[in-house]
């Protein structure tokens, strides 16, 4: 086992993949890898979807999306996936649709499973792009406790050889991309999910990157969000009217207003259940007690997210009231 571990750390991230997929020594290692397949969803658009579950080593961190668009120039890629490994597979994935090289990766926020994949798009020489309000937590304590536990959370897929990996153009707004002719229009929707918030919006087919504004099918992640900005910012993406919207998480959407609805609905609920119990000073834990989640209890991952979800709302809320 020493010598296999050796080898994986001296070795690029195509040939640890084939290794840790032979290997039968660790644990996580004989479990199967988790399906990655590109999906079209318009001439020029693919995505890849993750699991509706919450990051391991069984999965990879393969729990969000990630999407490519191809040009006659290279291909712009919206988001790089929870770790090397599943960066290499998407790599792999591009590939079979074309030899166009990787020229862009827009970040859509500094999550880590959106981002511990930059190092594979970087070593291949893509141009990154994000908004420059990501800087406050890339360069955080918490993004450096978060990846720490995240190496051992989800080893051998995130470990010591991931890094944090900064934008190589940093947005202070809105941003037009054209390349090979195709155009893409960059829009900063933060504070909402988070406070670099960009989507990403292909015009000519109508397709909306919506990153985590949308989580389709699932519960939300709120954490740290501003929730009332999000549910004014779901309003804007109607704004765009595309057919198509790929979400940060869960399957595309072809009724942009019925999906994003979902979302919209349990932020509104998570500030009218938890506001009014603020502004009531009633204790948190006979707020959630007495609260109805019937709407929305029966969708994946409602009991890992939602208690903290309630408690970060009722915080804010608490605080807005003052």
């Amino acid at each position: 086992m020493k010598y296999i571990e050796a080898v994986l750390r001296r070795a690029g991230w195509a040939w640890r993949v084939f290794l840790l997929a032979l290997s039968p020594l660790h644990p996580a290692l004989a479990q199967e890898a988790p399906v990655m397949k590109a999906v079209q969803v318009s001439p020029s658009a693919w995505y890849v979807e993750g699991f509706s579950a919450l990051g391991s080593s069984a999965n990879q961190n393969f729990i969000s999306n990630a999407a490519f668009v191809v040009t006659p120039a290279g291909v712009v890629v919206v988001d790089a996936l929870g770790s090397p490994a599943l960066a290499q597979r998407l790599l792999a994935e591009i590939r079979k649709v074309t030899p166009q090289p990787v020229t862009h990766v827009i970040v859509t926020h500094y999550h880590a499973d959106h981002i511990y994949g930059l190092q594979a798009f970087k070593q291949q020489g893509a141009h990154i792009i994000a908004h420059r309000a990501a800087l406050d937590y890339l360069n955080s304590e918490t993004a450096r406790q978060r990846l720490e536990t995240s190496r051992k959370d989800l080893a051998p897929w995130v470990d010591d050889q991931t890094r944090l990996v900064p934008a190589d153009e940093w947005l202070d707004g809105d941003k037009a991309l054209t390349v090979g002719g195709v155009r893409l229009l960059l829009k900063h929707v933060g504070p909402s999910h988070t406070v670099e918030d960009l989507v990403v919006y292909l015009p000519q087919e109508k397709v909306l990157f919506a990153g985590d504004l949308v989580f389709r099918s699932r519960i939300p992640f709120v954490g740290q969000a501003d929730s009332g900005h999000w549910i004014q910012a779901l309003d804007m993406l109607l704004a765009f009217d595309a057919t198509t919207v790929v979400p940060g998480h869960g399957p595309i959407s072809t009724e942009a207003r019925k999906d994003i609805q979902l979302t919209r609905d349990y932020l509104a609920y998570l500030r009218k259940s938890m506001g009014e119990a603020a502004r009531n000073m009633e204790p948190f834990e006979d707020a959630y007690r007495a609260t109805d989640w019937s709407p929305f209890e029966h969708l994946p991952l409602f009991r890992a997210a939602n208690r903290m979800n309630a408690y970060n709302t009722y915080l804010l809320m608490e605080r807005d009231a003052k």
